[in-house]
């Protein structure tokens, strides 16, 4: 195949500015995005500050002086506006599988008479196994759990069921759910819907608000760029609000913390689903980080992202190196997030090799490839680099060389 021009692309691309906004390094084209975002600029310098002036010297006066105490409240607001959440509804804290338990426990508890967890097969493994643990510690009389092929999930809904528990994008083939339709689905059965987030916040178009979402969550190291290990993060609607407390009442959730009081108060709203201090390194890199989104709209991110996946795919599909390949990601874009997967029976070491020769992807267990799109720093020119260096590897079969096959604890 002939390699595409991307210099028009490039040329008119309205978000292409961003790109200076991040430290990326020399001769690498980065793809791996959906894993862990680029670093910021910005970020960078926010941790110094922190370093050097608010924790070298104001030292635990920073909680009140650099307001320290409110940044996940902070931190939350600025992701609610990437989601379409009214203020008061999404709070920064603790990660993924922590916000999950607490979610999940929140539902059971606001559907007493019933039981079920109603997931997909494939959802993200951190998510499935957070349900068994909740059952394990409830007991089957309180808590199950049901998982159906993905086309299989409107007609499973039934009145058993008390939370429908789904990832948007799918983790390995990056397929997209419409949330919209299955939480309307849901709610015509009396089901909560508690939505993962993690590999579409920051780079699809969401109204958690207008399309009546319960409950979500997602990370902040994957599309949000805060940093490996950046807090999560959790959205819980207003009218769910108040009306139970969540499992974990850690002393920042209570109504006045420094009241020291020997029972618990939950504080109002969703400041009650914080637990313990927060790092305050990893929020206010997180902070920093979401600044670059001031000033650019999510449709505008969508669509580069849509038209960078496009641009991959049609180059894998027409190129005679890639017949062993098959593109298990959706081929109509409103149905796939910021990621193109390839499966092959050698893709480990395709990867490797990639990685190798500078373009960044990663693996995922049995057969993917992932390629994943981030529109603030990724180039179109980034796309044509990745496709060349693929077919020139699949072509001289250098993925098939036996130093690939041995397999890194992170894949």
């Amino acid at each position: 195949m002939t390699i595409p021009d991307t210099v028009a692309l490039d040329r008119s691309d309205p978000l292409a500015s961003l790109r200076e906004q991040f430290l990326l390094p020399e001769g690498k084209v980065y793809l791996d995005g959906n894993s862990l975002g680029a670093l910021p600029k910005a970020a960078m310098a926010r941790i110094e500050a922190v370093v050097r002036k608010e924790w070298g010297q104001d030292l635990i006066s920073s909680w009140n002086s650099n307001d320290w105490i409110n940044l996940p409240i902070t931190v939350g607001e600025k992701i609610a506006t990437l989601m379409g959440a009214a203020p008061g509804q999404v709070i920064s804290c603790d990660n993924v599988s922590i916000n999950l338990f607490k979610l999940i426990v929140t539902a059971l508890q606001l559907q007493m008479g019933r039981k079920v967890i109603l997931t997909q097969k494939d959802n993200f493994p951190t998510d499935l196994y957070m349900t068994e643990g909740v059952g394990a510690l409830l007991g089957d009389q309180r808590c199950v759990t049901r998982s159906v092929p993905a086309d299989q999930l409107v007609e499973a809904m039934d009145t058993d069921i008390a939370l429908l528990l789904l990832t948007q994008v799918n983790f390995r083939d990056g397929r997209l759910h419409d949330i919209e339709a299955i939480t309307r689905a849901a709610h015509a059965n009396g089901i909560l819907v508690l939505w993962d987030l993690a590999h579409s916040a920051g780079v699809v178009p969401l109204e958690l608000d207008r399309w009546q979402v319960d409950m979500a969550v997602g990370c902040g190291y994957k599309f949000l760029n805060g940093g490996p290990g950046a807090p999560a993060f959790l959205y819980l609607a207003t009218r769910h609000q108040d009306k139970v407390s969540q499992p974990l009442s850690g002393w920042l959730g209570h109504a006045e913390p420094f009241a020291f009081e020997p029972g618990y108060r939950p504080a109002p709203g969703v400041s009650r689903y914080l637990g313990g201090t927060p790092g305050i390194l990893g929020m206010s890199a997180l902070d920093a980080a979401l600044d670059v989104f001031d000033g650019f709209t999510i449709d505008q991110i969508r669509g580069k992202s849509s038209a960078m996946t496009a641009l991959f795919i049609d180059g894998v599909r027409s190129a005679s190196e890639c017949s062993e390949c098959r593109v298990v990601t959706p081929l109509v874009p409103e149905e796939r997030g910021s990621q193109v997967s390839l499966a092959h029976p050698r893709a480990y070491g395709i990867a490797q090799a990639l990685i190798e020769a500078g373009v960044v992807v990663d693996f995922r267990a049995p057969d993917i490839v992932r390629f994943g799109f981030s529109p603030l720093y990724n180039s179109y020119r980034d796309v044509a680099d990745a496709l060349r260096q693929l077919l020139r590897i699949l072509a001289a079969g250098e993925h098939l060389q036996a130093r690939f096959d041995t397999r890194a604890k992170v894949t």
